[in-house]
């Protein structure tokens, strides 16, 4: 069922529901197609995998900029842009992979996770983890976005100088999941310039996933306590 928000952005009801999990199975397959040594029957069933996910992606690509209003508000909304990104690649062939762009895609879901409700009646700490739910689950999903690009573009940069560390996005993972939680092992890490110029962005960003969701729940703790 087609519907239309306040902002004249157009929903297509539990249809979305699927586009979200199809955008998960693509990232998903994206990254298995990484994987060293993959059978050739693996190879194609994931090419025909992908030719069917962007057919399905420009169908609504073409759905929302023709339903959208304004008219033509949505391809230069950000949505649109990455929507844009992330099937473009395929038909022009410019060697450039972007479909690791659809994790932001799953941004969109928010907008349909408001249509759940939830009980208030709780004890002070599941209060407050209604208060920031959504500020909450909103950072949990952007930093599982995160650890992903930083395994993607990880591999990218290792991937030639360190075949074996780096030999995937699967065993990229590892690195982004010590490096964005701050931990730093040393076991494994870049020895490209390009890739310690990204590993000083990626630890930037750890800091802020360490440190933001403990005040948000430290914050809504505070406010529980006031409503109490």
């Amino acid at each position: 069922m087609i519907s239309w928000d306040k902002r004249g952005r157009v929903s297509f009801g539990q249809w979305d529901y699927l586009i979200q999990l199809l955008i998960i199975l693509s990232l998903i397959a994206f990254a298995v197609e990484t994987l060293p040594d993959l059978s050739a029957e693996w190879v194609v069933r994931l090419r025909v995998f992908e030719i069917v996910t962007v057919v399905i992606f420009t169908i609504e690509y073409a759905l929302r900029l023709v339903l959208c209003r304004p008219r033509f508000s949505y391809a230069f909304s950000f949505f649109g842009i990455v929507d844009l990104l992330a099937i473009l690649p395929f038909y022009i062939s410019t060697g450039i992979d972007l479909r690791s762009v659809r994790a932001f895609r799953l941004l969109r879901l928010f907008r349909l996770l408001k249509l759940a409700r939830y009980s208030a009646a709780m004890q002070r700490l599941h209060r407050a983890f209604l208060i920031a739910r959504e500020e909450l689950v909103l950072f949990g999903v952007t930093a599982l976005i995160i650890l992903y690009l930083s395994a993607v573009g990880i591999y990218y940069f290792e991937r030639d100088a360190q075949p074996e560390e780096f030999a995937s996005v699967f065993h990229s993972l590892w690195w982004a999941i010590v490096t964005l939680t701050t931990v730093g092992y040393g076991d494994v890490y870049p020895i490209t310039l390009g890739g310690r110029i990204f590993t000083f962005f990626v630890m930037i960003i750890g800091l802020g996933i360490v440190a933001v969701p403990a005040g948000l729940f430290a914050s809504a703790l505070s406010k529980a306590r006031e409503l109490e």
